[in-house]
């Protein structure tokens, strides 16, 4: 058996291989000299950990005294590091494993945190923290009071910038610059961006902008060609046509210099040079977009070989306008696993290092293999199969519109560079021409849903909730205020646990309920989500359904999906001492609380709400004057949230809110944001488990909670 590890090409070294790749730079896959990497499925020791290179480094200044010769060394260790420590915590390991190499060459190279590096998306940086004096918490990576998998300026100088969401480096970057001109400083301002993240329009804003102010400042592209999954679009293309003529940089330096040195005419020939030299970049590479952008063009490089690199960075940080430095590199560099599938291995949770496969749940396999969805054909089998692992939401998302989609050929399906990781792949699969991604780009993504809605197709747009808030104003301008029938699939609403701030779906249901004519839907089980996607579709205006991450609570898929009475929430239990009205996430929990409260002779109600905009006013108000105590519980902010809602119906209604009427209480999160840590342990943090329903519930019994309230710690 091959090792598990491997290591990238020292400096200059020559592989095994006969040559480069079509389209890419010299450099090379064999192991690189240095430390062997360890057996495979061996957990490397504490003991061997701190007798590396790593554990000799207090931070960059010590990486730069580090002979050239041991750099290999010290990739091959921070690569072991990376990978037996996501296998035991989870975490983004693809993406990390491809710039080991470039950040060691950055912090060589660069003097930070004088020096500014700011990286995008945040979820590259291990390399990043390990270098920068954290390595001995490594180990606490994505774990509740450990270090964030992202960026962190409380926790580090070296963290310049958070950046938990694409495309947003080199604007910050670019406004630090900007300062620094103003305080008449003198350092470097660096914008490490994927070819992922660079899809995104707010980066070409930046980049023009940047072009304009022509201050110092580099960006560095790190192009694995890869985001979440292929990177798409014209970008894309124009970058493969840039690692695939290489001619073009040895043509144009060729020319200048012949041209330079010509006699007695050569200075003016090359100041009018301009024809020239745009001659042959048009004649060799059909638009060299970031040098008419205003940027010098460095590359390019590969991400791979230390010695070009630090050569590249350099020369990057001579130049005093702004600089584009292109470095190519391979996302899961050195794992075989996650070299073959760095899809799969872009985010992921503890995995055995030896096989790669998840030490969790095995994947649900169908006719194409292990899938992100419950199956790739046919009806929704796997939902009411017992002999498999319960489905996640997502997949139960992507059957259920496989299932719609496979009836009605209006429907089509939006991704912004996520179908695996949204569910929508099976549906890719079956109906290629009837889905669109649209690279990491939000904000195009819903306008053109929008125009897709307005000739007559129903689009849905899979989105994680935590990014669905980047395109806020084409909600609201492009899809409501024209009551198109766009729906809206919101992954991953309220707390997601290790990813933390950036990535919790916490404000949703607050921002999506303000839009005028959007219907809001939260599914209480699998079964009510595929209910509420088929209502979606078929409501003619706009509609958002929000689920949680992960598996929901077991309940088998029954019949078609069918269309729900739309603001018609459910009475799951009786009671008369008060009301808990509950959605979504929050159902299952309340009806455990509910339980607990029963067998301490408290009697309470339960309601599924099932619709935050519109909410059920009728029976809301009717079960406030009945038991004059109503609890909510949302996995969202209290502020503007769900019930909010429930107190503007009350109030709406004529009904007085607080000591003299009609008691409330708002279980919600919190309104500072939520830390990383397992989402059980955050819910238990802020009593939204059944525990802490229930304590509340029998408080409010007590008259203990005063009037409205909400979000605090539980």
């Amino acid at each position: 058996m091959s090792d598990a590890i491997t290591s990238a090409a020292a400096p200059g070294e020559k592989t095994a291989a006969a040559g480069p790749s079509p389209g890419r730079p010299a450099g090379g896959t064999s192991p690189g000299r240095g430390s062997a990497p360890p057996t495979p499925g061996r957990r490397a020791s504490d003991e061997e950990t701190a007798a590396g290179v790593l554990a000799g480094l207090r931070g960059p200044e010590d990486l730069k005294a580090l002979p050239a010769a041991r750099l290999p060394e010290l990739a091959a260790e921070i690569r072991r590091r990376i990978i037996d420590t996501v296998s035991r915590t989870g975490g983004h390991l693809a993406p990390n494993l491809g710039v080991v190499e470039l950040t060691i060459a950055l912090h060589r190279v660069f003097s930070s945190p004088r020096d500014r590096i700011i990286w995008d998306v945040g979820h590259q940086t291990y390399a990043h923290k390990l270098l920068t004096g954290r390595a001995e918490r490594f180990n606490t990576l994505r774990q509740e009071n450990g270090l964030s998998g992202f960026p962190r300026r409380s926790e580090s100088p070296h963290d310049v910038f958070e950046t938990g969401h694409a495309s947003t480096s080199v604007s910050a970057a670019l406004g630090i610059a900007a300062a620094r001109d103003l305080k008449r400083d003198d350092y470097s301002v660096v914008a490490v961006i994927g070819d992922g993240a660079l899809t995104g329009g707010m980066a070409f804003e930046a980049l023009n902008n940047a072009g304009h102010m022509k201050t110092h400042l580099i960006v560095v592209l790190n192009d694995n060609e890869l985001s979440y999954g292929p990177t798409v679009g014209g970008l894309a293309s124009h970058l493969s046509r840039l690692r695939s003529h290489p001619v073009y940089f040895r043509v144009r330096r060729d020319l200048e210099s012949f041209v330079k040195n010509l006699p007695l005419i050569g200075p003016a020939l090359y100041y009018l040079g301009g024809r020239i030299k745009g001659s042959v970049k048009y004649l060799v590479v059909p638009g060299i977009l970031f040098e008419e952008l205003g940027f010098t063009y460095l590359g390019p490089v590969d991400g791979h070989n230390l010695a070009q690199l630090e050569e590249f960075l350099e020369r990057a940080k001579m130049i005093r306008g702004p600089a584009f430095v292109h470095v190519i590199t391979k996302k899961g560099k050195g794992y075989p696993p996650a070299e073959a599938d760095p899809d799969r291995f872009h985010g992921i949770g503890p995995f055995d290092i030896a096989t790669g496969l998840d030490l969790a749940e095995p994947p649900i396999t169908g006719p194409n293999g292990p899938s992100t969805a419950v199956n790739n054909h046919g009806p929704s089998s796997a939902l009411n199969s017992h002999a498999l692992p319960r489905p996640t939401y997502t997949q139960v998302f992507g059957q259920t519109l496989l299932e719609l989609g496979s009836r009605d050929d209006r429907i089509v399906a939006i991704t912004a560079a996520m179908a695996s990781s949204t569910g929508v792949l099976p549906f890719a699969r079956s109906f290629p021409k009837r889905w669109f991604d649209v690279g990491i780009s939000e904000q195009h993504a819903v306008t053109f849903a929008a125009g897709l809605a307005a000739e007559g197709l129903r689009p849905v747009v899979a989105v994680y909730s935590t990014f669905l808030q980047r395109a806020y104003d084409q909600i609201l301008h492009d899809v409501c205020l024209q009551r198109l029938p766009v729906t809206f699939v919101l992954d991953r609403g309220g707390l997601v646990g290790a990813d933390g701030p950036t990535h919790h779906g916490a404000y949703d249901l607050s921002y999506l309920r303000a839009m005028p004519g959007m219907v809001v839907m939260a599914p209480k089980d699998e079964n009510e989500l595929r209910h509420m996607l088929k209502t979606a579709l078929y409501l003619g205006g706009p509609a958002a359904v929000r689920y949680p991450r992960g598996p929901g609570p077991g309940t088998l898929a029954e019949g078609e999906p069918r269309r729900l009475e739309v603001g018609r929430a459910e009475i799951l239990r009786d009671g008369g001492d008060l009301a808990i009205v509950a959605i979504g996430s929050m159902v299952v929990p309340s009806l455990e609380a509910a339980e607990r409260l029963g067998t301490a002779g408290l009697r309470a109600a339960v309601v599924n709400a099932r619709f935050a905009a519109p909410v059920d006013g009728n029976l809301i108000v009717r079960l406030a004057r009945e038991t004059g105590r109503i609890l909510t519980v949302e996995e969202n902010v209290a502020k503007g949230g769900f019930g909010a809602a429930v107190v503007e119906t009350l109030t709406g209604a004529g009904l007085t809110v607080g000591v003299k009427g009609v008691r409330v209480r708002r279980l919600a999160l919190p309104d500072e944001p939520v830390e990383h840590g397992r989402a059980e342990t955050l819910r238990r943090r802020y009593g939204l488990d059944a525990e802490g329903i229930a304590r509340a519930a029998a408080a409010l019994v007590r008259d203990e909670a005063g009037a409205v309230d909400g979000g605090r710690r539980g």
